[in-house]
C-alpha cells in the first residue's frame, strides 16, 4: 500500500520537469485521439506540430500569434505569483482594441505616427480601466477577482458587438457587422516584407524583460512574491495586499489593452466582431506552463501559438474540427496540473510493519511426587 506525503521542500526537479511531462502526455492522448478520428497519427502530428514552422511564412505566423500571448501571460503570471486571479484578460483586450480602434476612427484624415503612439496608450488605459473594476470590488467589498473579472470578458464582448452593430459599423461594408478600415498611419509597421508579424512583437519583447527586471530586481516584486508563498509572513511583515492587488491587476490589464490594439492596429487592420480567439483564456495556460516566468512565458507562448496555426492546418488538410485546438489546449492545461500535484507531494511506499513471533519456550511442568 502507498500513500502521498507532502514534501519538506518543493521538488525544484518536478517544477522544471512537470511542463515536459504534461507535453508528452498530451501528445500520447492525441495519439488514441488521431486514431479514433481515422487519422495515422505520425502524419497527424506532422501537419499539427512540424508542418506550421517548416515556412518562413509560417514562422511569421506563429511569432503573430505568440505576441498577443505573451502580453496576456506577462501579465497574468505577475498577478499570479501574488494570489492575484485574474481572469479577465480577453475582456481587457478586448476593451483595449475598442479604445484603439476608436482613436483610429475619429482621427481617420490625420497623418502621422502620432495617431498609431494614440492609439497604443488609449488600449493601454482602457485596459487597466476594465481590470480595475474587479480590482476596487476585491480591495472595498473583498468580492472575488476571479468571478468579476469573468464576468466583465462578456460584457466586453456585448460592448463590441453593439459598436460594430450600430454606431462604429462602416457605411459601405455591406452591412457587415465592423468598423471601415484604418488608414496607414493606423496600422503597425511590419517588421519584415511579406510577413504579417510587426512591431508589437518588440512590444512583447520589451514585456518580458520589464517583467524580468520587476520580478527579480524591484522591492515591489520581491513583496508580491512573498505574498503568494507565505501570505501570513507578508502580513507580519506588513506588505499591503491591496497595493499587489492594485498592481498586479493594472500590470495585467494595461498589457492585455496593448495586445488588443496590436490585434487591431496588426493583422485585423480594423475592428471587427470577434477580435480574439481566445488569447485572454489561453494566456492562463501560457503563464501556468512558463510555471510564471517571464521567460518560460514566452516559451509557452510559441508551443500555444504551434497548437492555434496547428489547429488551423489540421481543419484545411485532415478535416479534423476547429474544436481541437480548444481539446489540446485543455489537456495541456489538465495535465500541467496534475503534474504540478508532484511539486509538494510524493509517493511513499507505506509498509505493514509485521511484529515477529515470540518463540514459545516449551515448559515441562513440575511432576508431582510420587506418593
Amino acid at each position: 500500500m502507498s500513500r502521498f506525503e507532502a514534501r519538506p521542500i518543493p521538488s525544484r526537479r518536478m517544477m522544471l520537469g512537470s511542463p515536459l511531462i504534461a507535453a508528452c502526455a498530451m501528445l500520447l492522448t492525441s495519439t488514441i485521439l488521431f486514431y479514433a478520428l481515422g487519422q495515422q497519427p505520425l502524419h497527424a502530428f506532422y501537419v499539427y506540430f512540424i508542418e506550421p514552422a517548416m515556412t518562413t511564412y509560417g514562422i511569421g505566423e506563429l511569432l503573430l500569434k505568440a505576441t498577443p500571448l505573451t502580453l496576456c501571460g506577462v501579465g497574468l503570471a505577475i498577478g499570479f505569483r501574488a494570489n492575484v486571479f485574474n481572469i479577465g484578460a480577453d475582456g481587457q483586450l478586448t476593451m483595449g482594441a475598442i479604445a484603439g480602434a476608436c482613436v483610429a476612427l475619429y482621427f481617420q484624415d490625420a497623418q502621422g505616427y502620432w495617431v498609431l503612439g494614440l492609439m497604443l496608450l488609449a488600449g493601454i488605459a482602457a485596459g487597466m480601466l476594465w481590470a480595475a473594476i474587479p480590482a476596487l470590488l476585491r480591495t472595498r467589498f473583498n468580492t472575488s477577482e476571479i468571478l468579476v473579472s469573468l464576468m466583465l470578458v462578456y460584457v466586453a464582448y456585448l460592448i463590441l458587438s453593439y459598436l460594430v452593430h450600430g454606431p462604429l459599423r462602416d457605411p459601405n461594408g455591406f452591412n457587415f457587422p465592423q468598423s471601415r478600415m484604418f488608414n496607414d498611419h493606423a496600422i503597425l509597421p511590419l517588421l519584415m516584407d511579406g510577413l504579417r508579424t510587426n512591431v508589437a512583437l518588440l512590444f512583447a519583447l520589451v514585456a518580458v524583460a520589464a517583467a524580468w527586471f520587476f520580478c527579480s530586481r524591484t522591492f515591489a516584486g520581491y513583496r508580491m512574491k512573498v505574498s503568494g508563498m507565505a501570505p501570513a509572513a507578508a502580513a507580519y511583515a506588513g506588505f499591503s495586499d491591496n497595493a499587489n492587488i492594485w498592481l498586479a491587476l493594472m500590470i495585467s490589464g494595461g498589457l492585455a489593452g496593448l495586445a488588443g490594439v496590436g490585434e487591431v492596429a496588426g493583422p485585423i487592420g480594423q475592428l471587427q466582431a470577434s477580435v480574439s480567439p481566445g488569447y485572454g483564456f489561453a494566456a492562463i495556460i501560457v503563464a501556468y506552463v512558463g510555471r510564471l516566468q517571464p521567460i518560460g512565458v514566452l516559451l509557452a507562448s510559441l508551443l500555444m501559438s504551434l497548437l492555434y496555426i496547428g489547429g488551423e492546418s489540421a481543419q484545411i488538410e485532415l478535416q479534423l474540427p476547429s474544436a481541437i485546438t480548444g481539446l489540446f489546449q485543455g489537456l495541456l492545461l489538465f495535465y500541467l496540473l496534475a503534474a504540478d500535484f508532484f511539486i509538494h507531494y510524493r509517493l511513499k511506499p507505506k509498509f505493514t510493519n509485521l511484529t515477529p513471533l515470540t518463540p514459545v519456550a516449551l515448559v515441562t511442568p513440575p511432576m508431582s511426587p510420587l506418593p
